[in-house]
C-alpha cells in the first residue's frame, strides 16, 4: 500500500490551534522563531512509526525529563534567575527572589513525569 499519495496527504497546520499558536509566538525573538520553524517542520514532515515514536518520546515524552518539555523548563528557570539572567539584577531582591522562585517552579512541574504519561501511553501504542 503506497501511503505517499494526494488522498494521504500531511495536512497543513494553518487554521488549527497548532498554526495559530505559532502565529501568535511570531517576531517575539530569533530563537523563538527557529524553534516555530522547527516545530511546524515536523508537524508538516511526513514520519513514520518509528520517526514518530522517537519524536513523542523527544518533545514530551521521557520519564526522566530529558526532552523538549524538560527543556523548556529549565530554560524559564534560567531566564528568571538573576545569577544566569543579568537583566532581574536591577530589579528589587523581593522582585528578584519572586521570579527566581517562579521560575524554579515552572522547571519542577515541567518536570513532573505524571506530564509524561500520556506522551508516554501515545509512545507505547505505536509499538506494534
Amino acid at each position: 500500500m503506497d501511503l505517499h499519495t494526494t488522498a494521504n496527504a500531511v495536512p497543513p497546520v494553518d487554521g488549527t490551534d497548532l498554526g495559530d499558536t505559532l502565529e501568535d509566538l511570531a517576531d517575539i525573538h530569533a530563537g523563538i522563531d527557529l524553534i516555530r520553524d522547527g516545530l511546524r517542520l515536523i508537524a508538516l514532515a511526513r514520519h513514520d512509526l518509528t520517526t514518530t515514536q522517537v519524536l513523542l518520546a523527544t518533545l514530551a515524552g521521557s520519564p526522566d525529563g530529558t526532552d523538549v518539555l524538560g527543556a523548556v523548563g529549565q530554560l524559564v528557570a534560567r531566564l528568571s534567575n538573576p545569577d544566569s539572567n543579568p537583566a532581574l539584577r536591577s530589579l528589587p531582591l523581593d522582585a528578584q527572589k519572586t521570579a527566581r522562585r517562579h521560575g524554579e517552579l515552572t522547571a519542577y512541574h515541567l518536570g513532573d513525569p505524571d506530564l509524561r504519561d500520556s506522551t508516554s501511553t501515545a509512545t507505547a501504542a505505536l509499538d506494534q
